[in-house]
């Protein structure tokens, strides 16, 4: 009879540890709901940005002086806390595309306050002119592809950057200016003697901290074949090499 009792204590005990488990789960869940609700409803709704408030949504993409300089309104208006006329019509024009047309619009510019400098100084926002920055507004492209003096020559950007950790300031503007085309558009000086005296890509492919740039040739050099089938100018053969 006792061991009954204690069972039938034992079985009862069990039901209400069940009973009080099941209660704290739910009252677990219903509070990770409750505050999953609340998120999204303080989350900023996408579906209510207001352009003329915010300004466009669409990254600005400037092409001169150099090309692939981005600039956000949101990261400016939403998330700053600008308003429109905070750079409008006193730092830049009110029309699309005014800005980079203007000769003054450069870098040079930047340093004396006028355009971005008037608040990236590392005081107000980061410096414009610092080299730790390049890759907050200028996108460099992953690949690129010299066609003179000859056809084609291969650069990987990418490659460079995220495996060798070098940043802007390894090459430009002292090995290669910032200015897309600027090297072949020197068709007598860009060539393989200047890269054997050191100059160009042999300022690092001397065969001390890259290879040298007197070997390896094809890693560079893709010809023409190779040049039309990537970048699908000419017909692909099927099989073979």
């Amino acid at each position: 009879m006792i061991n009954s009792a204690r069972g039938g204590t034992m079985m009862l005990s069990n039901k209400i540890l069940y009973t009080v488990g099941l209660g704290v789960c739910a009252a677990m869940l219903y509070s990770a709901a409750v505050m999953a609700s609340s998120a999204a409803q303080n989350a900023p709704d996408q579906e209510e940005y207001d352009e003329d408030t915010y300004g466009p949504k669409e990254l600005i993409v400037w092409n001169k002086p150099v090309p692939r300089v981005t600039f956000s309104h949101k990261v400016h208006t939403m998330d700053a806390g600008l308003e429109c006329d905070s750079c409008h019509d006193g730092l830049f024009e009110m029309e699309a595309g005014a800005s980079q047309e203007k000769d003054d619009f450069n870098m040079s510019s930047f340093t004396n306050g006028n355009y971005c400098g008037a608040c990236h100084d590392g005081d107000t926002a980061f410096n414009a002119m610092s080299y730790e920055m390049c890759a907050a507004c200028h996108t460099a492209p992953k690949t690129i592809v010299f066609t003179k003096p000859v056809k084609a020559v291969v650069f990987d950007h990418q490659m460079h950057v995220d495996d060798f950790g070098f940043n802007c300031t390894n090459c430009h503007s002292d090995v290669f200016k910032m200015h897309a085309g600027n090297a072949e558009q020197n068709e007598e000086k860009f060539i393989m003697e200047a890269l054997y005296r050191g100059e160009y890509c042999g300022a690092c492919h001397d065969g001390e901290q890259a290879f040298a740039s007197s070997t390896r040739c094809t890693a560079c050099h893709i010809g023409v074949l190779g040049f039309d089938r990537t970048f699908g100018h000419g017909p692909k053969k099927e099989g073979g090499h």
